[in-house]
């Protein structure tokens, strides 16, 4: 076997390794103004809407795929890109403006070249449910804008083709949406209400909508100052309709902080505050460097004595190991998986803090795996541990789960599994990682 190779594993750390905001991130955006109808009322503002939020969130950093005055198959096709970019995103942004309706419980967008004579012709239109289906795919964050809860007779025509009979539900407006975990849905206005066209270029929504969007502001407040100007606007006769699940906080643009003063002195902080929990990490590990790191972070600790103890304890039998026992250590390692490897970090929601994943190299050298992730010269995430024949083996984690402005220091082992052809999946093992005092 040669001495450098290339062979991917997963390496998932789940619920316990809590995530934090990415370094970079890949962001994709489906934008569409659909304005121009053949069998609806016209709308002045959608393709306008529609270039300008594109415009805002290219500069934003996404990859948008746009649309404006789209048919039903360009609306398809449009969506079917967006599914597929969506699936290896960290951010997903849906914003639609123009003609919708409601239909029992369900939300339905449509396309300028849709008509409505009975209710097999909703297959024509774009399923709301579907589209947030696609978003759920990315990892981080997913945004829904509706700018389209404007006034459209095409839902009278329905009632009156259908009649009362069928039991059928068919309201003005959109029917509210709860967002699911990770996600902003924002409409233009109030479920069960319409929305403003406005006189501008933009309808009043899409305005309120630009003017923040691209603020440094946390995404949770962006759209809150969204809805209050839009309410303002309309001197408080529309109010936009808001569902936000979001854990922690998310900045599209970075926050910014501006410093007037000479900061206040802060309260003392106390050096052995997280000494417990790292103790409980450490002594979960069990190991020489474990005690160490403990002994160093928090020297005059209440736990300092026991891992004084604890690198004792272990040293002794270390030196008592005959040479017999230390080649049999030796000789249970193997070289088979020696070389280059290439290791995905994945992590999921969990703990208050978005889901994120990373790359990084490994090197396993006479059968001792080491791997470091960085970022501006500074260690986040270090992977050590032996890996004996057949490729099974327990690896010890420990280090930041993103930017240390944002992550917090987490210490871990995880059980893994080397196959020497095919990629192959770490999981978490023992019990829940003790959160660690950050460095």
């Amino acid at each position: 076997m040669s001495a450098f190779f290339r062979i991917g594993f997963l390496l998932l750390i789940t619920g316990w390794f809590g995530c934090a905001p990415a370094l970079a991130d890949k962001r994709v955006a489906l934008v569409i103004g659909n304005g121009a109808y053949a069998h609806a009322p016209k709308l002045p503002n959608p393709a306008h809407d529609a270039q300008d939020v594109a415009a805002a969130l290219k500069r934003s950093n996404f990859d948008v795929i746009f649309a404006a005055d789209a048919g039903q198959t360009d609306m398809q096709e449009a969506t079917i890109r967006f599914a597929r970019s969506a699936a290896s995103a960290d951010v997903a942004v849906f914003y639609y403006s123009g003609h919708a309706m409601q239909f029992n419980g369900v939300n339905y967008l449509m396309p300028v070249d849709a008509k409505l004579d009975d209710e097999a012709d909703l297959k024509r239109f774009a399923r709301v449910d579907d589209i947030l289906n696609d978003l759920e795919q990315a990892k981080n964050l997913r945004i829904l804008v509706l700018d389209s809860c404007r006034d459209n007779p095409l839902t009278e025509n329905l009632k009156q083709l259908i009649g009362v009979t069928r039991g059928a539900s068919i309201h003005r407006g959109l029917v509210k949406m709860e967002a699911p975990l990770g996600t902003i849905i924002s409409f233009s206005t109030q479920a069960g209400q319409t929305a403003d066209d406005g006189q501008g270029r933009n309808s009043p929504y899409t305005a309120a909508f630009l003017k923040h969007i691209e603020e440094h502001q946390e995404i949770g407040d962006i759209f809150r100052e969204v809805s209050t100007d839009v309410y303002e606007a309309s001197s408080r006769t529309q109010l936009p309709e808001l569902s936000l699940s979001v854990v922690g906080k998310f900045y599209l643009n970075g926050p910014v902080s501006v410093t007037i003063a000479p900061p206040a002195p802060s309260a003392a902080v106390n050096p052995c505050a997280e000494a417990e929990s790292h103790w409980n990490a450490a002594n979960s590990i069990g190991t020489v460097a474990a005690y160490e790191d403990h002994l160093s972070r928090f020297p005059n600790c209440a736990f300092s004595s026991l891992a004084k103890a604890k690198v004792d304890e272990l040293k002794q039998k270390l030196a008592l190991a005959t040479p017999e026992a230390a080649r049999a250590s030796t000789i249970a390692r193997t070289k088979d998986f020696d070389g280059k490897w290439d290791v995905t970090v994945k992590c999921t929601n969990a703990s208050g803090a978005l889901a994120y994943m990373r790359n990084l190299t490994a090197t396993v050298t006479d059968g001792v795996l080491h791997g470091e992730d960085q970022a501006n010269g500074r260690p986040l995430l270090a992977i050590d541990g032996e890996i004996p024949a057949g490729g099974k083996a327990i690896l010890n984690a420990h280090g930041f789960t993103g930017d240390s402005a944002f992550g917090r220091q987490r210490e871990a082992r995880l059980a893994l599994r080397l196959h020497r052809r095919r990629p192959v999946r770490a999981r978490s093992w023992h019990r829940q990682a003790q959160r660690v005092a950050a460095v």
